[in-house]
């Protein structure tokens, strides 16, 4: 089972989202080189406010190209990189995957899955109602995170569009995704 990478995008500065490139470089245990987010420990605004010495559960974010045809069939238009991910992939259940799963990305890069992405209030300020379509009500009373994945780099390499992914899932039981 496996995927592809549609696209990669990365930014230097804070900002929702993120330009495409031709490439990315991701280095073992810091991200995406040259993205704000990369490092050792926290880089997101919010979470380095709480605790800045905290481990960087979040360096690299992954998400799904098929989220954006179900958006664009709710009357949104988003595209890769617009909701601030690093690498957008097809024909991966992002979402399905347990921590701990391990993704292969292109011939040398591997990333671990660590959790969810919680989206904030800025997805509604790039298209307002657009918050409410990545996050709501599951079957029952669970609520859902469609807005991806969160990753460490386990190890670095080069990652182009185009590019194979080759998932490996941990021994089990598996333990589903959590918001990290």
């Amino acid at each position: 089972m496996g995927g592809k990478v549609t696209a990669v995008s990365s930014n230097g500065t804070y900002s929702f989202t993120k330009p495409n490139r031709e490439s990315v470089r991701l280095l073992a245990g810091l991200g995406v080189e040259g993205d704000v987010h990369a490092g050792v420990t926290v880089k997101h605004r919010f979470r380095m406010q709480r605790d800045a010495s905290a481990v960087n559960l979040r360096q690299v974010h992954l998400m799904h190209e098929e989220l954006f045809e179900e958006l664009r069939e709710a009357g949104f238009a988003v595209a890769a990189g617009e909701l601030g991910e690093n690498v957008t992939t097809r024909g991966i259940d992002l979402l399905g995957l347990p921590a701990g799963a391990l993704l292969r990305l292109g011939d040398e890069a591997v990333v671990e899955i660590t959790g969810l992405r919680n989206p904030c209030a800025q997805i509604d300020g790039f298209q307002k109602g657009l918050l409410k379509q990545v996050v709501g009500r599951g079957t029952g009373t669970g609520v859902t995170h469609k807005s991806g994945v969160m990753s460490v780099v386990r190890e670095g390499g080069v990652v182009r569009p185009g590019d194979p992914i080759a998932i490996e899932l941990p021994d089990g039981p598996h333990q589903p995704l959590r918001i990290v």
